[in-house]
This record gives structure tokens, sequence and C-alpha cells, in this order.
């Protein structure tokens, strides 16, 4: 059972966690890269967007896995060469830019629905986010697993109210949906710039041992992480086309149909999101340094060290934040998604099932 826990869930709950920051938690880009493009439409593009998932995933445990990869710079380094150092400059923008984001989103949200200072609530999180890190990868780990848990009950919750309370027939509305052109871009792109940070999370697949469980944990990551977006997608039909106008559609959609309690516990679930999808990227961080400075060691940075760096890493990702690079990355957001493709999602996907392959077959000859 222990065994199963590492292997098949574990992955799919970090990648999850991490995944969903701000923008998925509160809705807005579940709308912006599917419900825009009609019920029906939307359900294309989410069905793309898990096939995509899957088969990047599933090629990134395996190629992690066969050469024994389990940080960013390595798991580069083997895939594309010198080319590796690409992956890094992309990933410390988009680390400036969800960092920056969390930060802002967690303290504007506790302004506006607590009445708390947007100063305490972005403290707050950083804070949360570098004592995560204090206690290193495995109680990391545990920790995103059992939130995770917590988080798809949550949701799962709001999808089962909101369809009980809807004076609509949901089911039937999306049978008979639009399909609005640019589903598939939609879908393709919501994958393709939330899989950047899958290298980053290799730290939690380190218990896969053979072909089938990488394959098996990919498939279940890229499912897992989807489940969530299809039942709010499924769940804005009951306030279709209004929701698609809405900054906060989730927000939006409570406040319709559920309980001013329900609200609070759900932005409790959120702002926890927040701190999961920021100390996932610092612990990514975190092992690139430690196998940096120990290549060839499997011993790890003391608690202070891991915690110094977090610390400094939030600190320079906030300075610059509020300096103004969140916005300009934000504007070039589209060609950030396409230079991930091009460093990792299309070579992993080709490149590295040749390597894979090639060496597979010379370790047979030998």
């Amino acid at each position: 059972m222990r065994r199963i826990l590492y292997v098949y869930i574990v992955p799919a709950a970090v990648f999850a966690s991490v995944v969903m920051g701000g923008g998925y938690g509160t809705g807005r880009e579940v709308v912006e890269f599917f419900t825009r493009f009609g019920l029906l439409g939307g359900l294309f593009g989410a069905g793309i967007a898990t096939f995509t998932f899957v088969l990047v995933l599933t090629c990134t445990y395996e190629f992690a896995r066969f050469f024994q990869l389990y940080d960013y710079r390595s798991f580069f380094k083997q895939l594309i060469g010198p080319f590796w150092i690409c992956f890094e400059i992309l990933y410390v923008l988009l680390f400036f830019l969800v960092i920056g984001v969390v930060s802002s989103a967690a303290g504007k949200m506790l302004e506006q629905e607590f009445s708390v200072s947007s100063y305490f609530g972005e403290v707050g999180v950083l804070a949360l986010i570098i004592i995560l890190v204090f206690f290193g990868r495995n109680t990391l780990e545990k920790v995103l697993t059992f939130w995770s848990i917590g988080m798809y009950v949550i949701f799962g919750y709001f999808f089962v109210e909101i369809f009980f309370r809807a004076e609509t027939d949901i089911m039937q509305l999306i049978s008979i949906g639009e399909i609005e052109s640019g589903w598939f871009k939609g879908g393709v792109l919501y994958a393709m710039y939330n899989l950047a940070i899958a290298p980053v999370l290799l730290f939690s697949i380190r218990a896969i041992k053979t072909r089938k469980e990488a394959i098996l944990s990919g498939v279940i990551a890229g499912v897992t992480v989807m489940i969530p977006a299809v039942l709010f997608h499924m769940s804005y039909a009951a306030g279709y086309p209004e929701v698609i106008q809405q900054s906060v559609p989730n927000y939006w959609m409570i406040s319709k149909y559920s309980s001013e309690l329900f609200l609070v516990l759900f932005m409790v679930v959120l702002l926890g999101t927040f701190v999961q999808t920021g100390a996932g990227l610092v612990q990514g961080i975190v092992e690139r340094i430690e196998i940096m400075l120990n290549p060839d060691s499997n011993d790890h940075l003391s608690r202070a060290k891991r915690a110094t760096i977090g610390f400094f890493a939030l600190i320079i990702g906030g300075i610059l934040g509020s300096l103004g690079i969140v916005t300009i990355i934000s504007k070039g957001y589209s060609a950030l998604s396409v230079g991930f493709a091009l460093v990792y999602i299309i070579p992993i996907c080709t490149l590295g099932l040749v390597k894979i392959f090639y060496s597979s077959a010379l370790s047979k000859r030998n």
C-alpha cells in the first residue's frame, strides 16, 4: 500500500497541487481556456488538454526513471545537452511570475473577503511556503498529498451543490451546447504552459522503478490534474454565458448557488493552493542546488539552508514583481509557453523517446 501511495498517488498529488494556483482555483483559467469556446467545445478542449498532459507526463516520468534524473538541470542536460540553460532561464522567469501572482492574489483575497491588510496576506503566504521548504521534501510531499485530497473533496462538493441547486438541467445544456472555434488551441495551450513545471517536480517520482509504473503514474497525474477543470466547466453551465464575464467565476457561482460558510471554506482551500504552488516551485530550486553542490551524493541541504534559499528566492521574486517584471512577463506569456514547448514538450516526446529506446537497445546488446 505504501508503494502504491508513493508511485501513483504522490506524483499526481504533487503535480496537481502546484498546478492549481490562483488562476485554476478561482476558475479564471477554466473560463479562459475552455468555457469561452462553448459548453460542448470546452469539454472537447478539456479532452485535448488531458491527452497532452498524459502524453508529456508519461514521457517525462519514463525519461527521468530510465536515466535516474530527479532535478531539472540533470534532466535537461541529458535531454537537450548544452541547451539545458534555456529551460533554466525560462523557469526563472516563470518562477518570478507565479510567485508574484500567488502572493498578490492571496493578499487581495484576504483584503476583500476578510478585511485583512493585503500585506499580511502576502507575507503570510510567503512565510508558509518557507516553513514547508524548511521541513524538506518528505514533509512537503505528505502535505501536498493530503491537502490535495481535501482540495478535491471541496471542489467535488462545489460541483455537486451547484448541480443540484441549479434550476436548469446542466447535462442537457452541455449536450446541446455550442462549439466555438479555438477549442483545440485552448486545450493545447492550457496543457503546454502548465506542463512547464513538471521537470521541476521530479523529486516526487523517485519511487518509480519500472516503465509500466512510469506510464501508469503519468496517466494518473494527467487525468487527475484535469478533473477539477472539467467539474468547474460543467458547473458553469448553470450560469452560462454570464459566468464568462466574471473575473472570479468560482466566487460568483458560489455566491449564487451556495452559502456564505462554504464560500469561506472554499477561500481557505484556495489560499492553501497558493502555498502549495509556491512551495513546489521553491523545492524544485532546492533540488537543483543540492545536485549542483553534491552531484554524486544523496546528501541533502540542512533545514536552515533550505529555508534560506527559499527566503531569498521569494524575496527576490517579490521585489522584481513589485518593480513590474510580473507585468512584463505576463504580457509575454504566450512567448514563454512557446519557449517551453521548444525546449521541453517537443523534445521530450521525440528526442527523449529516441534516447530511451536507443540506450535500452544498447544495454541489451552489452
